[in-house]
């Protein structure tokens, strides 16, 4: 991972003893047993999801496009986990992860993938378009940058409300280079709103790799001609993520407007399932399953300091696993919308 670099952004308190870092050089939270078991979990909830998804998809029970996120859970996880009540979310398609770690129910994220009347969209969205106004999840969008003007948008209401909510827009390296992005870093800059931009650089835009596809590939440094502070984060480690968004939140929080924070991940998966993926090496994916892979990261920690054994973790699998079965049981005997749905949700 590349040297990790920051912007003046608010000041850190001193241990009393040297921390751990994380691979890029960065801070990482000190994770107690309860949070490295609950970040396990959920991580796993996502791979697992994911994993049937692709093999529903494979099988024809999912349509159109599907984007996985495996590999990448850490990041969600971990900012969910520095996140409060009242914090929204917002992101672009490859969304799956996004929901579950905000809250959603694997039965109604699977339903809409399949295109059931019980998806959170009522099986109209799919894969790239469903919503929870009860968890503050804001979508997945299928437009390429979108979601980081309307996330800026729900930031401007949460200041214009006078609240103390942080909006969250995550978005990819290729969005990275959308000029609606840049837009909306001049609007928040301008009125200080309380909004953190996450960029996931999982290294390829499709399948462009960054070092041939952008001029300034350290995306942390994005907002610097607007006077935006970044940092770039091991987002394969959740505990680096926990401790960026700790910090990042609380800028926001205090009134100092925007953040970016570039998270180093990586995708094992093709951009999309029609992706082949041939444009990069079997052994530069296995290189980072076997190095980096954030589950199995805490799964080491876990045993090494004796909070879990390996039938707890199995246990925690089968768990993960149920549920994953069920949403799929569900999701395939749940029936289709009706026609009638078609007039519904629309605007005229």
């Amino acid at each position: 991972m590349a040297p990790r670099k920051t912007a003046t952004v608010s000041s850190r308190k001193t241990a009393a003893k040297p921390a751990a870092k994380a691979s890029n050089g960065g801070p990482v939270a000190d994770f107690d047993r309860d949070e490295e078991l609950k970040a396990y979990r959920e991580m796993l909830l996502i791979r697992r999801f994911e994993e049937k998804a692709g093999q529903l998809y494979g099988m024809g029970f999912i349509g159109g496009f599907c984007h996985l996120y495996i590999g990448q859970e850490a990041v969600v996880v971990g900012m969910q986990m520095a996140q409060k009540e009242g914090d929204q979310v917002i992101t672009a398609y490859r969304d799956h992860g996004h929901m579950l770690a905000t809250g959603m129910e694997a039965r109604g994220v699977m339903a809409e993938l399949t295109g059931r009347r019980s998806g959170y969209s009522h099986g109209k969205g799919g894969s790239m378009h469903m919503f929870s106004k009860e968890k503050h999840f804001y979508g997945g969008h299928g437009i390429v940058g979108a979601q980081v003007s309307l996330g800026t948008g729900l930031a401007f209401a949460n200041r214009y409300r006078g609240n103390d909510n942080v909006s969250i827009a995550y978005f990819g390296d290729g969005a990275a280079n959308q000029g609606q992005v840049y837009e909306s870093f001049n609007m928040a800059a301008l009125w200080k709103l309380p909004i953190v931009y996450i960029v996931e650089n999982n290294r390829y835009a499709m399948g462009t790799s960054t070092a041939r596809a952008t001029a300034q590939s350290n995306y942390s440094l994005r907002g610097s001609g607007f006077g935006i502070p970044g940092i770039q984060v091991d987002g394969m480690d959740v505990r680096a993520v926990k401790a960026a968004a700790d910090e990042a939140l609380e800028h926001c929080r205090s009134g100092k407007g925007p953040i970016i924070l570039e998270m180093l991940t990586y995708r094992y998966r093709g951009h999309s399932m029609s992706d082949p993926a041939k444009y990069r090496s079997k052994e530069e994916v296995q290189k980072m399953r076997s190095e980096q892979d954030p589950i199995e990261q805490v799964k080491a920690r876990l045993v090494e300091k004796g909070w879990a054994s390996e039938d707890d973790l199995k246990a925690i699998d089968k768990d993960v696993r149920d549920i994953v079965a069920d949403s799929a049981d569900f999701a395939q005997a749940d029936p289709e919308p009706d026609a009638s749905e078609l007039y519904t949700d629309i605007l005229l």
